[in-house]
């Protein structure tokens, strides 16, 4: 930004010889902003109107340029600014047009002030708020690079007596460990004495092995007597049992038939009290109670896997027909695709139009969504009957909308979205939802 002459002056105004500075050119805007809260409309320039509803951030961070060039070209929009700070902060302003800022100000402060007032000799301050900017941040790097060499001192010093210190440890370790190799060595020395003992013993051992051998071989004949004589006790008694047995089943035989004569009695009762309350058959049997899956009906993509082709108007007339079918329509996606040359109101008439139609030819349930995310008022439609039409809230784009709806179905329900932008088609497609382009709705509603 440099200083332009007045346009009401009689005689050239005063310009600066090098760009504003950076932070008086932020403060400058800054100020610009705030001042939106009290102009109307009219009286902002017709580059800014755009940026009256934003926040004070969002307004300095998208219109920025923008004000600047207005403080720069629009005399009139400068001095409603330099009125705004002239009421919000009257000492400053006085101090700048006498030309005697106060000493304890912000230079630059009082650079974007001088800049908004435009006093006598005011592009003085402002190259002198540039320079006295550019000499703070000079000096708060000279700062920073102090610093980082004395941390880097300081590591440098930390470093060298983390290594003095592990050469310690490491000369104190190669110490233990050869006193540890002593050790083993000593180990060793004592383990083959230790083995050769063992390898005595073990002939020792073998020695006593197979007398214990024949030993066993003696006990074992014993015990084989022993078993011949338990066989036989288990057979007489196994003969005893057998017996016994009988006799318990000779006596059973008269309970039975007490036991069976009850029962006869408890059916004829059962019966009884069956005709008497008439009870109807059960109608769950216990295999309806076991989890398994069974066999279900035609889903989006077995209709998919038919012989059609993906523009033949047909598929969607397969796919709508099925049970519970729910048709989601990308709205401007449809109309710029079928018919781009007709106003946007009257794009929407005939799409919801066809779409009435098709809703009562096939009794399926059809949501169409418009994108509202760059409108200030909402949209007077009157949706036609069978059809929802949805418009997504500011901020939100009919994609983001659509993905919505996508996710708030149950899975296994027929949902098909017709949208020719290749995003959204494999986002629901991953979401369980079958896509189809917006060329073939178009063609199947000049058939309606």
């Amino acid at each position: 930004m440099r200083g332009r002459p007045e346009p009401d002056s009689g005689e050239p105004a005063e310009t600066l010889d090098r760009p504003l500075p950076e932070r008086v050119r932020h403060r400058v805007i800054l100020l610009a902003g705030d001042s939106f809260a009290g102009m109307t409309i009219a009286e902002l320039p017709v580059t800014l109107r755009q940026y009256a509803r934003f926040t004070p951030s969002r307004r300095v961070k998208f219109g920025g340029s923008a004000m600047a060039a207005a403080l720069e070209n629009d005399t009139v929009f400068r001095q409603r600014v330099a009125a705004r700070l002239r009421a919000a902060e009257p000492e400053l302003a006085d101090a700048v047009e006498q030309g005697s800022p106060p000493p304890a100000a912000d230079p630059v402060e009082g650079a974007a002030a001088a800049f908004g007032l435009r006093p006598p000799r005011w592009a003085k301050p402002v190259a002198a708020a540039g320079e006295e900017a550019q000499r703070a941040q000079a000096e708060r790097a000279e700062q920073e690079r102090e610093r980082e060499v004395a941390r880097l001192r300081e590591e440098l010093a930390q470093t060298q007596a983390a290594a003095r210190a592990d050469g310690e440890r490491l000369r104190a370790e190669l110490d233990l460990a050869r006193k540890e190799a002593d050790a083993v060595h000593r180990k060793l020395r004592s383990a083959v004495s230790d083995v050769r003992r063992g390898e005595a013993t073990a002939r020792k051992l073998r020695a006593e092995l197979e007398e214990a051998r024949a030993e066993a071989a003696s006990a074992r004949a014993a015990a084989d007597g022993e078993a011949r004589r338990l066989r036989a006790r288990l057979a007489q008694a196994e003969a005893a049992l057998e017996a016994g047995r009988k006799a318990v089943r000779e006596g059973r035989g008269i309970e039975d038939m007490r036991l069976r004569l009850l029962l006869d009695t408890v059916l004829d009762a059962a019966q009884g009290l069956r005709r008497e309350l008439a009870l109807p058959p059960a109608r769950l049997r216990p295999a309806q109670t076991v989890d398994a899956v069974e066999p279900g009906g035609m889903t989006p993509q077995d209709v998919a896997q038919r012989a059609l082709a993906e523009d033949d108007p047909a598929l969607l007339d397969q796919l709508l027909a099925l049970p519970q079918a729910h048709l989601v329509v990308d709205g401007y996606n449809v109309t710029k695709t079928g018919y781009p040359a007709l106003p946007l109101e009257k794009q929407r008439l005939r799409l919801l139009g066809g779409l009435a139609v098709l809703a009562a030819q096939t009794g399926a349930e059809m949501t169409c969504v418009f994108d509202g995310a760059e409108l200030a008022a909402p949209v007077l439609v009157t949706p036609p009957r069978g059809v929802r039409v949805l418009f997504s809230r500011p901020g939100q784009t009919a994609d983001e909308l659509i993905r919505q709806l996508v996710r708030a179905e149950p899975r296994g329900r027929p949902l098909v979205v017709v949208s020719s932008d290749r995003e959204v088609a494999d986002g629901v497609a991953g979401a369980g939802a079958r896509p189809v382009a917006s060329a073939l709705l178009v063609k199947r509603l000049a058939r309606t």
